[in-house]
């Protein structure tokens, strides 16, 4: 593998523990800022030759939101780098372990997934000289700090990536913002400190984004989500329906009785998708309400004589994922909701072209004028109205377009997956 030489920023992130560094009495290192700023890889590099300058014989941990992303974004790509400058690498993938070796010693390192609050029973009982948090913003706080208490071999040394969130994310308020009372290293990461990333790379990056998401992942800045969720969807944006018949079609579909019920037929013409036609029911304007199986015959009417490949509905609709599937026609899978990661990877779609919205849409056009980020939340969420075109369009891009299978178009989502 070839390395391009790395930037000063890099550097620090590289030898700040070494011999002579003024910033190795550090018990902990932050490194946060932009997407693909080159802050994982160096970072990974430098906690194992750290681990082996300090420490022989010791467990470290590797930490991730799941250990599948972990690996991933980071074990993956690192693995041919460590052997290259002379370790040797065992992975043990039943018993989530990387065993390395270099220069007679040995040391242990056990992978670990933060999904959610119960992981952190996964880390107990086990005593650490040092744990690596990648994407720490993704895991939850008592994962966290249960990983931190499991450090108590001497000179043990807290390690943490990430990007942006919104800046009362726990992370930010308990560590960034107390980094010197805690003795941490804070090292912020622009775009430019990665000295792999082209001119023409790095202007794709800035027009990925916008709003508070360019904020955070292009300027690394901890910024609060507020206005449009999609302010960049004006006027201009939306699109004739093409001519002929698609390569293949999807439906998605967020599913109501009392709030409305959107359902959009996709088409797949070459490399994009196209929103070519919705049903968009709602109870309160049309003055009446509508059952599961007459939602279901508005489903059939705008699938038409299209041979529907796939159909994705919101996972907590059980009783109309049940019709759809007693009918026979529909091969149909419960939609994942992640709402955050999906708006973002709905954006990224949506400015990379992938997926275009028809001009015959108009509620889901409707609602792009008006679906708006929720300033007086504690969380980070979308105001619950004007979201359902929003939601099914959600679905569509998390559940059929990233996922690829059978045929189906894969589209990239920005990191909090895949490392920067």
């Amino acid at each position: 593998m070839e390395l391009k030489p790395f930037s000063p920023k890099q550097m620090q992130a590289l030898c700040w523990w070494c011999r002579g560094s003024p910033l190795r009495e550090h018990s902990a290192i932050i490194c946060d800022g932009a997407v693909r700023s080159g802050k994982t890889l160096c970072m990974g590099v430098s906690f194992f030759a750290w681990a082996f300058y300090r420490f022989e014989g010791q467990n470290f941990a590797l930490c991730g939101k799941t250990v599948r992303s972990l690996r991933r974004n980071l074990v993956t790509p690192l693995l041919p780098i460590l052997k290259e400058i002379g370790f040797d690498c065992t992975v043990k993938l039943s018993e989530g372990l990387l065993l390395v070796k270099c220069q007679g010693r040995v040391n242990r390192f056990y992978l670990f997934g933060g999904r959610d609050e119960s992981s952190s029973a996964l880390i107990q009982g086990i005593t650490l000289a040092g744990v690596l948090f990648d994407e720490v913003a993704l895991m939850p706080r008592s994962f966290v700090e249960q990983a931190l208490a499991r450090c108590s071999v001497e000179g043990a040394t807290f390690w943490f990536n990430c990007n942006p969130e919104n800046p009362r994310h726990w992370f930010y308020q308990e560590w960034i913002l107390k980094a010197e009372q805690k003795h941490a290293l804070y090292l912020h990461f622009r775009m430019e400190d990665n000295p792999s990333l082209s001119p023409a790379v790095l202007e794709r990056y800035r027009s990925l984004y916008s709003g508070a998401f360019y904020e955070r992942f292009v300027l690394g800045k901890w910024v609060a989500a507020e206005g449009l969720v999609y302010p960049f969807m004006n006027g201009g944006s939306f699109y004739d329906v093409p001519s002929g018949e698609a390569e293949e079609y999807a439906i998605s579909c967020d599913y109501g009785t009392v709030n409305p019920a959107s359902f959009g037929l996709w088409g797949r013409f070459g490399e994009i998708w196209y929103r070519v036609d919705e049903y968009y029911y709602d109870s309160r304007r049309e003055g009446s309400s509508r059952t599961d199986e007459e939602h279901y015959l508005g489903l059939e009417q705008l699938a038409g004589h299209h041979a529907v490949r796939q159909v994705t509905v919101d996972p907590s609709a059980a009783s109309f994922i049940e019709v759809i599937r007693r009918h026979g026609r529909f091969v149909v899978i419960p939609a994942k909701n992640d709402v955050t990661d999906g708006i973002r990877a709905v954006g990224v779609a949506l400015k990379e072209g992938r997926i275009r919205v028809c001009k015959c849409c108009i509620d889901c056009i409707r609602e792009f004028s008006l679906y708006r980020w929720n300033e007086n939340s504690a969380q980070e969420i979308p105001i619950k109205e004007n979201d359902h075109a929003m939601d099914d369009l959600r679905y569509f891009v998390t559940t059929i377009l990233q996922e690829g299978d059978a045929g189906f178009f894969a589209v990239a989502a920005p990191r909090r997956e895949g490392y920067s």
